[in-house]
């Protein structure tokens, strides 16, 4: 089995690859513009933002599931590695050593939405009492893991069986 790759260094390719998939989204979102049409007109509070109707929603975020999780998916399986895992020597494989397959690499990604999944029900629970910001910290559960498991691993390498490990 390969040395794990450290803490600092697995944070940093993450944080570059969160600046990959937000360039990724900014793309999604600028090829669904003629489908989900232009904007609605300002709320009469200008502080708000305007909002997508539910079906809009719907179909941006299902269409950023899919092309974020396709990226995804296809950059940690079968043995590939994604832009900053080759910048910071990462690679991953399974618990056993062994090469990634397609369903483990799904389910690292499926399992990486526990934080912004909590953050999103939190949000909807506490909004009305007006303690919505407070939500904004659950995105950080996946990361925090690192803090609890023995291992040092993020959450979602945890519930998939996976690890990153230096490829140095």
């Amino acid at each position: 089995m390969n040395k794990r790759a450290g803490v600092g260094r697995r944070l940093a390719a993450s944080l570059y690859e969160t600046l990959l998939l937000a360039a990724l989204a900014l793309v999604v979102g600028f090829a669904l513009l003629p489908v989900l049409g232009a904007a609605p007109s300002l709320p009469a509070d200008e502080r708000a933002l305007p909002l997508l109707k539910p079906g809009a929603q719907a179909i941006s975020f299902g269409s950023l599931f899919l092309v974020l999780g396709s990226y995804c998916v296809w950059g940690w399986s079968g043995g590939r590695r994604t832009l900053p895992m080759k910048t910071w020597h990462i690679a991953m494989e399974s618990a056993a050593g062994a090469r990634i397959s397609l369903s483990r690499a799904a389910l690292r990604y499926a399992a990486w939405w526990i934080g912004p999944a909590l953050a999103i029900a939190a949000y909807a629970a506490l909004r009305p009492q007006g303690h919505d910001r407070w939500a904004l910290a659950l995105l950080a559960v996946n990361y925090a893991w690192v803090l609890l498991n023995a291992d040092r691993q993020f959450l979602h390498d945890r519930v998939a069986g996976t690890r990153l490990v230096d490829a140095s």
